[in-house]
């Protein structure tokens, strides 16, 4: 069922990008793992999958013993400060970076270990009053100031969408986060390229795609609905 499921979602990608005559191979899909086995994304793995995307610390830090070594991790879901020593440097990109004291943190522990982390800023574009990340008017000035921290390297920005029956109510929601990305691009701030926007989940990735993501986040269209009565690893 993954690699099937799998196969489906990357025709749907190259689909939505020929739709705007976009290059597939700008968009990367992010199998998004959370409370999956690591049976099934061993499935996904088999199938040429590398990029896998968690929301809990504690199942980045177990997964990683258990997948191959060339699996690229990436951390979607709210990074509390006290965990970033967990992930720094095991990640290949935090997505969730939404305060300077955050930020702070995460350049901390990138100095200790003597590495440079890779962040995207976190951008509430609908000002959804349950979900994380800054308002598209002070995401300007958070990037301004992360920039100046030593070993990390703002490389985009990501957003959550509203969870709507049509995908097409999300389209101005994907056209603003990449409207902000022009616009931060253009201010040529050091340590800021906006080369990744990571938006689009599994009910509207195609239109997040047509609309420009270089990311897309999809959990249950390949490995179907989570099971939340599967209780998590206690917080370490």
């Amino acid at each position: 069922m993954v690699q099937e499921n799998l196969k489906t979602v990357r025709e749907r990608i190259e689909a939505a990008c020929r739709r705007v005559g976009r290059d597939p191979d700008e968009v990367t899909l992010i199998a998004v793992s959370k409370t999956k086995p690591v049976e099934m994304m061993r499935e996904a793995y088999d199938a040429g999958q590398r990029d896998f995307g968690e929301n809990k610390v504690q199942e980045i830090t177990r997964k990683y013993e258990e997948m191959p070594g060339d699996v690229r991790w990436h951390m979607i879901g709210h990074l509390q400060r006290n965990k970033v020593k967990y992930i720094v440097g095991q990640t290949a990109l935090i997505h969730s970076v939404d305060s300077l004291r955050l930020a702070e943190t995460i350049s901390q522990e990138a100095v200790k270990k003597d590495v440079t982390v890779p962040i995207l800023l976190e951008v509430n574009v609908a000002g959804e009053e349950s979900k994380y990340g800054v308002g598209c008017d002070e995401a300007m000035t958070l990037a301004k100031q992360i920039s100046s921290l030593p070993n990390i390297r703002i490389e985009g920005l990501m957003t959550i969408a509203p969870y709507v029956s049509d995908p097409e109510e999300n389209r101005p929601v994907f056209r603003k986060l990449r409207q902000l990305g022009v616009d931060m691009k253009g201010k040529n701030m050091n340590n800021v390229n906006v080369n990744i926007l990571s938006m689009g989940m599994t009910g509207d990735y195609e239109v997040a795609v047509e609309e420009g993501a270089t990311m897309v986040r999809v959990g249950t269209g390949i490995f179907g609905e989570r099971d939340y009565s599967v209780k998590p690893l206690e917080n370490r």
